[in-house]
């Protein structure tokens, strides 16, 4: 049976993979260190629902710690790789732009150290939209040159596409790096916007409104990007960079208007200055994963934003 190491796999798209994974019938390994990014309460519920089952075991450590990763590929016979595992959010990299580079550059080379020691070929690498940006033309696709990253979270994540192409130049690995579009829906970090913003808002608070709410970014549900996950793993391209994305751009102020309708509220602002990294906007061109896998995102952002305000609520109430 394909055994698949899933770092970061108490997270949130990990937890999600993790599921997809064991429901085809594979053995998974979770690789995780439940830092205090956010509260690791979450990432434990994340996986308890996992801990009953055979087929998926859990290595609780740093993707920087070399010795450690080797011994996971080793002990576990891992056959392919999805690494998730990394340092998130713009705004924190700039705080703290030297632990970006240890956590995203060093523990991303570990793996593909690892993965070559031991034979597991298969690589999937998740990256972000944020390598694009400020990027004139939209929508975005992987053609366009990628010269303007504007934080250190997008520096790092550009840094890991090209050591992953390196490791495939030299010694054959089969990677696919996915550029990632701000995916959001059930389990998502609670520091990000829409789960931020439906927070505030069902306890009658003031939403921080971020210049004036024209910023628009391409919002992607977890379970399309699961999807393109899965695909990625099972085509084991030689080496390929594809968008995952909603490929349809919403406004803050309208995400905003939709998490408040759908919590049956009306809103209220906090009106905030443009805050440094960000991006006027994000729009993926997903030609290529259609032409590569037939995948498309099947979740509109209307549709999404209910599932999450459902679900938001359910776990309020337990």
């Amino acid at each position: 049976m394909r055994t698949v190491l899933v770092t970061g796999g108490a997270g949130f798209i990990g937890s999600h993979l993790t599921a997809r994974l064991l429901e085809r019938g594979l053995q998974v390994v979770c690789l995780d260190d439940f830092n205090d990014y956010y509260d690791p309460a979450f990432k434990r519920a994340n996986v308890a629902p996992f801990a009953a089952n055979r087929a998926w075991s859990l290595v609780e450590g740093d993707i920087r710690d070399a010795a450690l990763v080797d011994e996971t590929y080793r002990r576990h016979g891992v056959s392919a790789t999805v690494h998730l595992a990394a340092r998130a959010g713009v705004r924190p990299s700039i705080r703290e732009p030297r632990l970006y580079e240890e956590v995203n550059g060093m523990g991303t080379l570990n793996l593909l150290e690892a993965a070559r020691r031991h034979g597991a070929y298969t690589f999937v690498f998740g990256s972000s939209s944020s390598v694009y940006g400020i990027n004139s033309k939209v929508p975005f696709s992987e053609d366009d040159p990628i010269t303007c990253p504007v934080s250190p979270y997008a520096a790092t994540k550009r840094a890991n596409e090209l050591t992953c192409y390196t490791y495939h130049h030299l010694y054959g690995l089969k990677i696919t790096c996915l550029r990632f579009f701000t995916v959001y829906g059930p389990r998502q970090r609670p520091e990000m916007a829409i789960y931020h913003f439906t927070e505030r808002l069902s306890r009658g608070l003031a939403v921080p409104r971020f210049g004036d709410g024209s910023t628009a970014r391409d919002y992607t549900y977890v379970d399309d990007i699961v999807d393109g996950i899965v695909a990625a793993v099972d085509a084991d391209a030689p080496f390929d960079i594809v968008n995952l994305g909603g490929s349809r751009t919403t406004t803050l102020q309208r995400l905003i208007e939709l998490i408040a309708g759908s919590l049956g509220v009306a809103p209220s602002f906090e009106e905030l200055p443009m805050q440094p990294g960000d991006v006027p906007i994000t729009y993926a061109d997903v030609a290529k994963a259609g032409r590569l896998w037939g995948w498309a995102p099947k979740v509109g952002i209307e549709e999404g934003i209910g599932r999450f305000v459902e679900w938001y609520r359910r776990e309020r109430q337990r």
